[in-house]
């Protein structure tokens, strides 16, 4: 597994990260013990980063990450966030950021928090406050490096004056392309780029199914993708990359986190999977090197990204 920078702060992690977001929560039932397994077969097969939220469960992604990471914790980075509510309004009054974080220390407990970040901008509170607030657990030992996560140029920029920010993190994958114009930014700032759902919420695997065939708990079943106006065209898509995927003896889950990490040096996706088997596919795509003629057919299939949107409001378009 190769490393890649994240920032210009020392950290460091695997080119291929992990997205637990599904162990817990999103994607219908879930099996803790397969989680586990799946977990630590990332970390056997050379992953480092290891990402997680409040939000995830309101806790219980925290601790099931935290139990599976004990036995080597030292060898990995822990990324958590913090600033969703219940109601998925958004909370990031100092008084409360310290509150979350203090439980999220003791959810996976740890020491310290690698990577802290802001979950979603939130309009009530001046992102300076916000950040002043994160860099005290930097001072105090608790939290190594600050992020944010799906925040326009003006508060990334205002952040960055207060504290340095190491990375973004927001969707991105060949369904959704959105975050490219946000790129010239963290390159003048140095500051990295996390690609979470960079298999595009399960679509870009070759198992999608229409909205109607998930369980009703599934958030799928509400996502523009899976729609009966979209889906169809989406998975016309996915078809046509599988073609070109086996072309090339992979899968087109490995063609697209291929793609991902092609498109800058400073990009680490993060897909999730509670299937060990799934989880080393996965990370052999970090072995995979497209031609510019692989990208260039990739351009041509899905020029737009995928049909009807990623579902999230994208504050810097």
């Amino acid at each position: 597994m190769q490393d890649r920078a994240l920032g210009t702060q020392g950290l460091t992690v695997s080119a291929v990260g992990y997205g637990s977001m599904g162990t817990v929560v999103g994607y219908g039932a879930s099996d803790d013990t397969e989680s586990v397994a799946a977990i630590r077969r990332a970390h056997d097969l050379g992953v480092t980063f290891f990402d997680t939220a409040e939000m995830y469960g309101w806790g219980e992604g925290e601790k099931l990450l935290g139990r599976a990471v004990a036995p080597f914790r030292d060898e990995v980075v822990i990324a958590t966030k913090f600033g969703f509510t219940p109601r998925f309004g958004t909370d990031s009054r100092p008084e409360h950021i310290r509150e979350v974080v203090a439980t999220s220390l003791r959810n996976l407990g740890v020491d310290s928090i690698d990577l802290l970040y802001q979950h979603r901008v939130d309009p009530a509170v001046p992102i300076e406050d916000v950040v002043a607030t994160m860099a005290e657990f930097v001072d105090a030992g608790k939290v190594r490096h600050l992020g944010l996560s799906e925040a326009p140029p003006e508060d990334i920029r205002k952040a960055h004056a207060v504290h340095p920010i190491s990375a973004l993190q927001t969707e991105y994958s060949i369904f959704a392309q959105d975050a490219e114009p946000l790129f010239p930014l963290l390159e003048e700032l140095g500051i990295g780029f996390v690609a979470y759902s960079p298999l595009a919420r399960g679509f870009l695997t070759g198992t999608a199914k229409p909205a109607r065939d998930y369980d009703p708990t599934d958030f799928r079943t509400l996502m523009p993708w899976w729609n009966a106006d979209n889906y169809d065209a989406n998975a016309r898509i996915v078809g046509q990359l599988t073609e070109l995927a086996d072309t090339q003896a992979m899968t087109v889950s490995q063609l697209a986190l291929a793609w991902t990490l092609a498109q800058r040096d400073y990009i680490v996706p993060i897909p999730g999977s509670r299937n060990p088997d799934r989880v080393a596919q996965n990370i052999a795509a970090g072995d995979i090197a497209l031609t510019a003629e692989d990208l260039e057919r990739i351009a041509a299939i899905a020029p737009d990204g995928g049909q009807g949107g990623r579902g999230t409001p994208s504050p810097w378009l």
